[in-house]
């Protein structure tokens, strides 16, 4: 590749480059100097870090690139041991030319390093303590993608080097354990860096290598549940006493409250399936009783035993773990358990579990061993017949989302609708209640306040007619104050109602809201749940044609969607899926430059007026059309590139 001696000065980097050589020397600065670079050059200064560091002693050794010394042993890194193979898979193709890889910790201690970058810039610690401003430092800070030029460093011999860094996260908690760094020449002109997409390829398959090298037990249980879910829309989950994995079609037919007196009836079925033994320590303590014959409203139906499945499953329903709140209940279970068909290894057992009162399905469940222990247990729900169905309206609420805050608010509003009372839902705009309201009760009739009086449909509740009133906040009060009076009247109206807050309530509205607070619901917000954004993402998907790949995402792209604050929430969201479903014209993966300004660039750190959000979107259309090169964007603009720098601080003040 091209070397920082034969690229053409670039403009803003021989400033830049002046810039620091003042800030040295102790002088005054000229405008236009980024903050940010400033601050990390006084930092380094702070840290006592010398310029024309040469010590051999951060000099990783030729001769043994990929074992500096002082480096956490293999044996020590589980990130090293996960990340060495693909590495090394990646090596010779910066193995050719003056470019660098390399593998840090969290801590910033280099791992893993290989091939050759002007200045030797490989050190065995790349800390800002130790070396000053660098890109792994900035992804590690902004877990996201980080790219540091020439000058913009503070060490002497890393003054023509280039370097992209991209955070390594956690598969399971999303906690930063290292980044992928690649160093090569200077080349600030070419945006972005021209080593970008191998960083983000080989920070993506060291994520995925950490997922498949989670633990055995688990990953045991996981290959179960995604052989049992091999089958289109079957209801799946697989319990292992402290993790769930829940289908899609699951999610459909239990609530909250019956998946834990599924999991309740599971553990301790499976306690007396291990005959006591602790279950490879996932969760199921000693013995217990848990006799099927004399479980509460057992019956004896056998159940046939289920075969072996097809070794190389492929999942076709999507899946999220969710963290188990409840743990075992040494107590007798309210789920009935019917007796077991006698087969040779208890894993291939059947139990058929019926569920409380109130939860339309039962379960079959199926144990899972691992190494002479049962280590959970996979269950396909099947609903109850037509004639033990639920009454219409008061089912099983299907939306997408396995976020505590998001389950818990489904699971209380389920609960409530089961009484034919009125129930409130309150939440942002966007969030979800229309949706909510017809899972709920499907067969409703609908009047939205903000688009016309509810005049006669009132004369339907008055009836015992269900009704939904979208946007009460908009009712009239002569309307509002007529609910009031029905419902004095009717306290037991099938109603259900839909609450944005705004502006304060007037007394006769206030009145309507205090009386429906006792059966009254939250949603939260998108942004207090970003974790159901992915799960979102694919229930929003338009289907796409035949022979077409469904959409998916970059996990950069991932990244920025769960970081935007989304104040349309649901919504909002739904709008840019269909967006970049219907316009773009490239395959593969939607990538975080496909995405709009205001997602892609992250949101602003502060309330921004009318004036300086398009002030702000216009500034970062430009950038975008400018290849993010801050000189050329001022120019397109019209405006000195100290006064772009001083407007996106203070977009972020």
């Amino acid at each position: 590749m091209t070397t920082a001696e034969h690229l053409p000065a670039h403009p803003a980097l021989a400033s830049l480059r002046r810039a620091r050589e003042l800030f040295l020397e102790g002088r005054q600065l000229p405008d236009g100097v980024p903050e940010e670079i400033v601050a990390a050059w006084r930092r380094a200064r702070f840290f006592g870090v010398r310029r024309d560091l040469q010590d051999s002693a951060t000099d990783a050794p030729r001769e043994a690139a990929d074992t500096p010394r002082n480096a956490v042993r293999p044996d020590e890194s589980a990130l090293l041991a996960a990340a060495r193979p693909v590495l090394e898979r990646l090596a010779p193709a910066v193995g050719t030319g003056r470019t660098a890889l390399l593998l840090t910790d969290e801590r910033l201690r280099v791992l893993w390093a290989t091939g050759c970058a002007p200045g030797d810039p490989r050190c065995e610690d790349l800390s800002e303590q130790l070396v000053g401003n660098n890109s792994a430092v900035l992804a590690l800070r902004t877990r996201r993608r980080a790219e540091v030029h020439g000058p913009e460093h503070f060490l002497d011999l890393w003054q023509d080097v280039s370097a992209v860094s991209v955070p390594v996260l956690a598969p399971e908690t999303g906690r930063t354990l290292g980044t992928v760094t690649v160093t090569s020449g200077l080349c600030a002109e070419c945006a972005p860096h021209p080593w970008a997409s191998l960083a983000e390829a080989a920070a993506g398959a060291v994520e995925a290598e950490l997922l498949a090298r989670s633990q055995p037990a688990e990953r045991v249980l996981l290959d179960a549940y995604l052989r049992a879910a091999r089958e289109q829309g079957q209801a799946v989950l697989a319990l292992d006493g402290r993790n769930r994995l829940v289908s899609e079609a699951a999610g459909r037919l239990l609530s909250p409250e019956g998946l834990e007196a599924l999991e309740r009836g599971v553990v301790a079925l499976l306690r007396d399936a291990d005959g006591g033994r602790r279950a490879g320590g996932v969760g199921f303590p000693g013995p217990t009783e848990c006799d099927p014959e004399s479980a509460p409203g057992a019956v004896s139906e056998a159940v046939p035993g289920t075969t072996g499945p097809d070794p190389e499953p492929t999942p076709t329903t999507p899946t999220q773990p969710v963290p188990s709140t409840t743990g075992p209940d040494p107590e007798p279970t309210p789920a009935a358990v019917t007796r077991a068909v006698s087969v040779t290894d208890v894993a291939s057992n059947s139990y058929r579990i019926r569920l409380p009162d109130g939860v339309r399905c039962s379960a079959t469940v199926t144990p899972v061993s691992h190494r002479g222990s049962v280590i959970g247990a996979v269950a396909v729900l099947e609903p109850l017949g037509a004639n033990t169905a639920a009454p219409v309206g008061r089912g099983v609420v299907a939306l997408a989302g396995r976020s505590v805050p998001w389950r818990h608010a489904v699971g209380r509003a389920t609960e409530l609708a089961r009484s034919p009372e009125p129930l409130l839902l309150v939440g942002e705009r966007g969030t979800g209640k229309t949706a909510l309201a017809h899972e709920l009760a499907p067969e409703l009739l609908v009047v939205d306040a903000a688009k016309g009086e509810p005049g006669s449909l009132i004369d339907e509740l008055a009836e015992d007619h269900a009704l939904l009133i979208r946007h009460v906040e908009r009712l009239t009060q002569p309307d509002t104050a007529a609910l009031n009076s029905l419902l004095e009247t009717h306290p037991s109206a099938p109603l259900l109602v839909t609450y944005t807050p705004g502006t304060p309530p007037g007394p006769c509205l206030q009145r309507l809201l205090d009386s429906l607070a006792a059966r009254s619901v939250t949603l939260p917000a998108l942004r207090e749940r970003p974790e159901d954004v992915r799960e979102l993402l694919t229930a929003l998907a338009p289907k796409p044609a035949p022979g077409q790949p469904p959409l998916t995402w970059t996990l950069d792209a991932l990244r920025a969607l769960e970081q935007h604050p989304w104040p349309g929430n649901v919504t909002e969201l739904a709008h840019v899926v269909r967006a970049l479903a219907e316009q773009r014209r490239v395959s593969g993966p939607v990538r975080r430059a496909e995405l709009p300004d205001a997602v892609r660039e992250g949101p602003a750190a502060r309330r921004l007026s009318p004036m300086e959000h398009a002030e702000r979107s216009a500034i970062l259309e430009a950038l975008r059309r400018n290849g993010g090169n801050k000189a050329r964007t001022a120019a397109s603009l019209g405006i000195a590139r100290a006064t772009l720098y001083r407007k996106l601080r203070g977009y972020q003040g």
